[in-house]
């Protein structure tokens, strides 16, 4: 009987000592895989890939490089939604701004600096959205979103946006939603620009198509962009 009680003995501290083998080997994969990502490691990788270790501007899908403006720009949808432009970080235009209309809500900005030089609603005459795209000078980024409807448009306006880039602006139709950001004044220049055409079968919404968004960046150095359709 003695025997028999040690041998139990020995064999639960058998089982004791298997029992923990197991356990710290397990506790020590997970402790293999836990990974510090600390800051050090983050601006490692910001700098490998050359991006700016700042809040993504405009909340758009991909940083941009130093030395380049982030912008984003949304259309409006049917005519209860107002469009909305960022640039750089900053909200230029929007219903939250209460600074955007019906017709062409349009920015334009120092290439060179970032700084906004001009914010208007162009929904009143062609002369006067005639007068405005003439007063652009070569440099500057112009940001464009419609809202509601850019039927307004004369074939002198169209044949203009053509000339700083756009290969929709001819075709924009009553209740087309459109949305075009360039930097004027280039040869070969790179634009960015998506159209959401009017289509009773396809509209989104009730006599209005689905809202038109493009977002990208553009070098602060007068030269090209890189492209993005949202």
């Amino acid at each position: 009987m003695k025997f028999k009680g040690v041998l139990n003995i020995v064999v639960g501290m058998v089982v004791l000592l298997i029992i923990w083998g197991i356990a710290s080997f397990n506790a020590g994969d997970r402790s293999a895989e836990v990974f510090v990502y600390d800051d050090d490691y983050q601006k490692k990788l910001n700098v490998d890939e050359g991006f700016d270790s700042s809040k993504v501007k405009c909340s758009i899908s991909e940083r941009c490089q130093p030395g380049h403006f982030a912008f984003r720009i949304r259309s409006g949808a049917a005519n209860t939604v107002g469009p909305k432009i960022c640039f750089d970080g900053k909200t230029i235009m929007s219903e939250a701004r209460n600074n955007v209309g019906g017709g062409l809500d349009i920015v334009v900005v120092n290439g060179k600096t970032g700084v906004v030089e001009n914010a208007r609603i162009l929904n009143g005459s062609p002369q006067e959205t005639l007068s405005f795209l003439k007063d652009i000078k070569p440099g500057m980024i112009v940001l464009v979103a419609s809202y509601d409807n850019a039927n307004g448009m004369t074939d002198e306006i169209r044949n203009l946006f053509s000339e700083m880039g756009s290969s929709k602006a001819k075709s924009l139709k009553f209740r087309d939603n459109w949305v075009f950001a360039v930097r004027t004044g280039l040869e070969n220049t790179l634009h960015f620009e998506k159209i959401n055409v009017n289509d009773e079968k396809n509209n989104l919404y009730e006599g209005w198509p689905e809202t038109a968004e493009v977002e990208g960046c553009f070098s602060s150095i007068v030269g090209q962009a890189n492209l993005s359709d949202v």
